[in-house]
């Protein structure tokens, strides 16, 4: 008798593809790095496997939760959940080595235990580009990154694309104003699924975390407010909120938009959407969502920001810096 046949089938989640998908697959990636390049940043590979111990010094939450954690032997091992991680203990690890500000890239897998469903994949790639300052990096960098992302789109056959814009501080401004710095946090996380969830239930969220009227009001005045990108910056300057978090807020926001024109991205591929808040605690500064203006459906199509410190979890040594991740499955 012959052997027990099994089904060969790929497990919920995970990728693969024909030939003809996979060279298309390719020819993007390629692109995008390539892109990456042209503009000074250096490749990096990091293991996919690490020590629990490293990888999840950070971790906490839904995302401890979501890792594939493993033992082999005596060793507790994990796959890496993203590509920052890896990027913080490579610099703690090498930081002697290494010129600042680092401008790296990585393209490679990721790997997360959640359900499988429309849009939500266990293994996907993620293509990430870091500049990592030592104790300072300039805010001119935020608009590089916006210049980067800018012509990588371009480079990919796009023309209709939508760069938006916000600052970390210029929200946490306003909810020291309101007296809710208790509650930024949370905030923060339902504004940024605004659009999502649309402004009613925006509202009803907020109204459980037990925020009044009129503070409500103000937030939906502060997120509502429309013009063109030079308007925006006036109608934010007269709400009338004069916390430092704010004004500092205000006036990165308008550096990085005369930095992104000197650069001379397009006006029609960039806009201030005070919306956009970043949901992960480690943004401090410039924020940013991109989509593609005819397929919005996708929702965002690679996101990031301004960060305080990479490595604080690794090493004592100050490194901000700014990053953007390009989601591909």
């Amino acid at each position: 008798m012959g052997k027990a046949q099994v089904e060969p089938k790929t497990l919920p989640g995970f990728m693969e593809l024909l030939p003809n998908d996979q060279i298309k697959f390719n020819e993007i990636k390629e692109k995008i790095q390539k892109s990456y390049e042209k503009f000074g940043f250096l490749p990096l590979d990091t293991p996919i496997i690490e020590s629990s111990e490293v990888l999840l010094a950070k971790a906490g939450g839904e995302t401890e939760k979501q890792v594939y954690r493993f033992n082999k032997g005596d060793n507790d091992l994990s796959l890496r959940f993203d590509l920052t991680v890896p990027l913080a203990k490579y610099v703690a690890e090498y930081y002697g080595e290494l010129s600042f500000p680092f401008k790296r890239y990585q393209i490679g897998k990721v790997y997360r235990g959640e359900k499988a469903q429309a849009g939500r994949y266990r293994e996907f790639y993620q293509c990430d580009i870091d500049i990592i300052g030592d104790g300072h990096l300039s805010i001119m960098y935020d608009a590089e990154l916006a210049h980067v992302i800018y012509n990588t789109f371009k480079s990919l056959g796009f023309e209709d694309f939508t760069i938006c814009i916000n600052n970390r501080k210029i929200l946490n401004g306003m909810f020291e104003h309101l007296s809710l710095n208790d509650k930024s946090q949370d905030i923060l996380r339902i504004i940024d699924k605004i659009d999502k969830i649309g402004k009613a239930n925006m509202i009803n969220e907020l109204k459980e975390l037990n925020i009044t009227e009129n503070q409500i009001n103000m937030i939906i005045k502060f997120i509502d407010i429309q013009g063109t990108t030079d308007e925006k910056i006036k109608e934010l300057e007269k709400l009338g909120i004069n916390t430092e978090s704010f004004n500092t807020g205000v006036s990165e926001l308008e550096s990085v938009i005369s930095y992104m024109r000197m650069f001379k991205v397009p006006e029609k591929n960039f806009k201030i959407d005070l919306k956009i808040a970043r949901g992960l605690d480690y943004y401090t500064g410039t924020v940013y969502e991109t989509f593609l203006d005819d397929y919005k459906k996708l929702g965002s199509v690679c996101s990031g920001g301004r960060y305080e410190n990479l490595a604080e979890y690794y090493t004592d040594k100050k490194l901000p810096g700014v990053r953007n991740i390009y989601w591909t499955f």
